[in-house]
């Protein structure tokens, strides 16, 4: 699928595109093409006269091959963005960029709410987009400005994790359906520290370049700024995460202790009666459990009693407990 933007009247506007002609007839600022199929990179590489990278070429993540310079003076960028997901892992899925002819190319597997968002602030915000380095630069900002918001949900799924931790009772499903949110959290701080850092790379490599005109250049160090006051914010969460890992292996540890423990006691508390029931059973003529009427329920009874010492001598010592 393409997706064409023009500029009209400070704002950037969708034009349809359903046939190569339609590619020529408009002068767009940017060509966005979502899982393109052959027949519509061949319409954008004629109509603009750039080459188009291959999908193996597209996930390189050689530093050489991100960014880089061709031979006809293309600028070619290839940035990780997040695909966020409520009911499943989040995903990543890179996008090569492609500054030529005054137009900014990108083409991705998938659609991306980064773009979506960007398409839509750009409507709604006359003059914000002047050309395609803004689009540019208006992407990776609203890609910082996504990964806060993440963050900001990771912080709130983390106290929610906190407080069913700190609860006066912790089972192990409470156990297990934490390590599973814990373990997603981690997984997204993760990814939202990589694509961060890639998109410093980016727009560092863009900064070194001199593409950039005064006021692109100072929205640029914004944008490093915001993605450094990020940084902390993550190696922050994933000191939580650690934490409320261990502590939750912690009363695990403790749960599968007290069952240990049951059967200690119990153990230490049944071997009396078992020495009595073997000593009896040998039918010595000092035992007098046969000649004797009240031999058999005297042997019962000191069973009896030699079991409930070691209970209370536990529990007077609050090994129970």
């Amino acid at each position: 699928m393409i997706n064409v933007f023009v500029l009209q009247n400070g704002r950037l506007n969708q034009v349809p595109i359903d046939s190569k002609s339609d590619l020529e007839n408009v002068a767009p600022v940017w060509v966005d093409m979502t899982d393109p199929t052959e027949e519509e990179r061949s319409w954008v590489k004629s109509t603009y006269d750039v080459t188009m990278p291959d999908e193996d070429d597209v996930k390189d993540i050689e530093a050489s091959a991100r960014y880089y310079e061709a031979e006809n003076g293309d600028l070619h960028l290839r940035t990780d963005f997040r695909i966020d997901d409520d009911e499943g892992p989040s995903q990543t899925v890179t996008v090569a960029f492609i500054l030529a002819r005054n137009i900014l190319f990108s083409m991705h597997a998938e659609d991306l709410p980064v773009f979506r968002l960007v398409r839509m602030r750009a409507r709604s915000r006359p003059g914000s987009i002047t050309d395609y380095k803004d689009v540019l630069l208006d992407l990776y900002a609203t890609d910082a400005e996504y990964s806060a918001d993440a963050l900001e949900g990771i912080y709130r799924n983390l106290e929610e994790v906190s407080s069913k931790v700190l609860q006066e009772e912790f089972t192990d499903q409470d156990a297990a359906a934490t390590l599973s949110t814990i373990a997603k959290e981690e997984d997204l701080n993760g990814r939202i520290r990589r694509t961060m850092m890639d998109t410093r790379r980016a727009v560092s490599f863009l900064m070194r370049g001199r593409l950039l005109d005064s006021d692109q250049f100072e929205e640029a160090r914004q944008i490093l700024r915001d993605i450094e006051s990020l940084d902390g914010h993550t190696s922050f969460l994933f000191e939580k995460i650690n934490f409320l890992m261990d502590a939750t292996v912690g009363f695990i540890n403790i749960n599968q202790n007290k069952i240990i423990k049951i059967f200690s006691v119990a153990s230490v508390a049944f071997l009396p009666p078992t020495l009595i029931a073997s000593i009896y059973g040998m039918n010595f003529r000092i035992l007098p459990e046969l000649s004797w009427d009240f031999g058999y329920p005297f042997a019962l009874v000191l069973m009896l009693l030699s079991a409930l010492a070691p209970f209370w001598y536990f529990r007077r010592r609050g090994w129970l407990k």
